[in-house]
């Protein structure tokens, strides 16, 4: 018996009483095993097949392991193996320890437990930083004196440069377009080759699309060149949460995954701060100042992203225990040996279970099973930033001069609208998240949101009145504080904890692509919506985009589910026991007990 407790507890010969701690909190599950079952363990793994081959694969079955020479076993690539291997530990033990850990880690405790691993996902989500920046400008573009100048007409309705509608919805998209397949031929590449080389070589590729619109001496051109930095960009939205949420601890998870949102936030009060103050500069420098600040990212990102370490979970897909566990000691420097162990662990547990409920690689995997409402969620949500108004109340600088305001106060208004974004996120962070539930945030803001689109449109009766016009502006930076307190920080982390961790990115993907479609239809409507010469809504574009707000409201009611507190393993079970959106927060379970019940539920649909 002794030397069956001796493969949980995992002391060997150190007196390392934080381990020791730690495992006791097995006792009473190993103790409720039969000796039985012990034994039949513990002669398994002891038998020369087993021990010549170090391979297996979990099958869970109520706590039991079954052996089959398939996948690598955690046991087998212990911190220490560079000194002996260790085959004693069970797996499943680890992987109990590791989940049991990730629920008892307070945020604040984990940033103090595990600083590198928030330094590098910062560091991955400087990208979005640059992402943000840069798609921001052409948007804003429109109403910029010079821009519109170079590019646009003369408009004797309006008495200035106007750049017309299908040019506005065309170069609006161009960069969705080339974000579109950007992001697909991502989902490949980093299963491929890893996120951090995709990043680099992203940025490497976007230093010279850059050029393009630099120099670009028409429409077409500048065209041509949103569409290739669109391709990189793509690459930046979907590879930044997916990366934080493979290496960070679950209860910073959000944090990190929404902070991707904030890097956009960042990026487009740069962006607008850069165009307030050269709103009155003359051409062309007035507009290609701001496309020559790009160049400033990949100087400083390329050289730091060649130390970046790649997430375990993708080294884990791979069959990379060795260099997973190196990550793993990368990412965080400060942990003790059984808990590197206890963390790979969970990562094999998870990644063999998935493998039992039957979860591939491939895009056409995502539309398959339980898979399938997983994708589903993910994409709605994600699109349903566009469909809360987003095209319409955010930046919305081409909308306040519609309605009668000046280029300054235009983009004075821009300015405060970032600096609410970033304020909004900031009280998310420390004021909703650590409180409220996904699910909850998400649909009251989708709900608020709907309320104020449909009184901004109520408003536009009146807008002959400047102070009414001015109402109609302050609304939309209320719109955007409740929309940095919800779509737009979840939209972003929701997507991040959906899918199963071997479709993860592939699921990131998607999602951002159903944003990418619904936000290239927005792109060709909005402009039609505001265009003075074409439809000329103005405020009324708000009753639109209120009442897509709301449709996403009731769907998210019956079809969004609270992934609050909940482990990569727990999510597993629930999607495959197809257990209602409604009662994901309520529903009790033990993954290591209830996954065998979930591998034969899913064999039988």
């Amino acid at each position: 018996m002794g030397a069956v407790f001796g493969s949980p507890w995992g002391l060997g010969n150190k007196s390392d009483w934080e381990t020791c701690t730690r495992r006791i909190q097995l006792l009473q599950y190993i103790t409720s095993r039969c000796v039985a079952d012990q034994l039949k363990i513990y002669s398994i793994r002891h038998s020369p097949a087993h021990s010549s081959t170090h391979k297996h694969q979990l099958s869970i079955t109520m706590g039991k392991e079954i052996i089959n020479p398939s996948v690598s076993h955690a046991e087998s690539y212990d911190v220490e193996a560079s000194v002996a291997k260790t085959v004693g530990h069970d797996t499943t033990d680890q992987a109990r320890l590791g989940a049991q850990a990730e629920h008892d880690l307070p945020p604040l405790e984990a940033v103090r437990k595990y600083p590198w691993t928030v330094v590098w996902c910062l560091v991955v989500s400087m990208c979005v930083i640059m992402e943000g920046y840069d798609t921001n400008l052409l948007s804003n573009f429109y109403a910029y004196p010079a821009f519109a100048k170079k590019y646009g007409h003369w408009n004797e309705e309006t008495n200035n440069y106007q750049l017309s509608a299908p040019w506005q919805a065309g170069l609006g998209n161009a960069a969705g377009v080339g974000s579109f397949f950007g992001t697909l031929l991502n989902g490949y590449l980093v299963t491929k080759y890893g996120h951090i080389k995709v990043l680099i070589g992203s940025l490497i590729s976007l230093s010279c699309f850059i050029f393009i619109v630099f120099f670009a001496p028409d429409t077409k051109v500048l065209l041509v060149g949103q569409i290739l930095c669109g391709f990189p960009w793509g690459v930046f939205a979907t590879t930044a949460p997916a990366y934080a949420s493979e290496v960070l601890p679950m209860s910073l998870r959000v944090y990190m995954t929404s902070w991707t949102n904030m890097c956009f936030i960042i990026g487009q009060l740069i962006s607008a701060g850069v165009m307030a103050g050269l709103v009155n500069t003359p051409a062309p420098w007035a507009y290609r100042i701001p496309f020559a600040l790009q160049w400033f990212w990949p100087v400083i990102l390329v050289p730091i992203l060649c130390f970046a370490p790649d997430t375990p979970w993708h080294l884990v897909r791979l069959g990379r225990h060795d260099d997973a566990l190196k990550s793993l000691a990368r990412l965080r420097p400060r942990a003790t040996d059984a808990e590197l162990r206890d963390a790979l662990g969970l990562i094999v547990y998870t990644n063999s279970l998935e493998e039992q409920l039957s979860v591939g690689t491939s895009y056409r995997d995502c539309f398959k099973g339980f898979e399938l409402r997983r994708t589903e969620i993910a994409i709605v949500v994600f699109a349903g930033q566009i469909l809360s108004g987003l095209n319409f109340a955010y930046n919305s600088t081409y909308f306040f001069q519609q309605i009668g305001l000046d280029s300054n106060t235009t983009y004075h208004l821009n300015v405060g609208g970032n600096g609410m974004a970033l304020f909004a996120t900031l009280v998310s962070w420390f004021c909703v998240m650590p409180y409220v539930g996904r699910r909850t945030a998400y649909l009251y803001g989708m709900f608020t949101m709907a309320t104020v689109l449909f009184v901004i449109g109520a408003l536009n009766t009146r807008t002959e009145n400047h102070s009414i016009a001015m109402t109609q502006a302050v609304l939309t930076l209320v719109w955007t504080f409740v929309f940095q307190l919800s779509a737009g920080q979840l939209g972003w982390a929701l997507p991040a904890e959906m899918g199963s961790t071997r479709l993860r990115q592939k699921t990131i993907c998607l999602a951002r692509n159903g944003y990418a479609i619904t936000g290239v239809v927005a792109g060709v409507l909005q402009p039609y919506f505001m265009n003075p010469t074409q439809w000329n809504l103005r405020g009324y574009t708000g009753f639109i985009w209120g009442s897509t707000a709301f449709i996403v409201f009731v769907w998210g009611y019956f079809r969004l589910p609270e992934t609050r507190n909940r482990t990569f393993e727990e999510l597993d079970i629930l999607f495959a026991k197809g257990v209602s959106a409604r009662k994901f927060s309520s529903y009790k379970i033990d993954s290591f007990e209830e996954a065998d019940s979930a591998v034969h539920q899913t064999e039988k649909a």
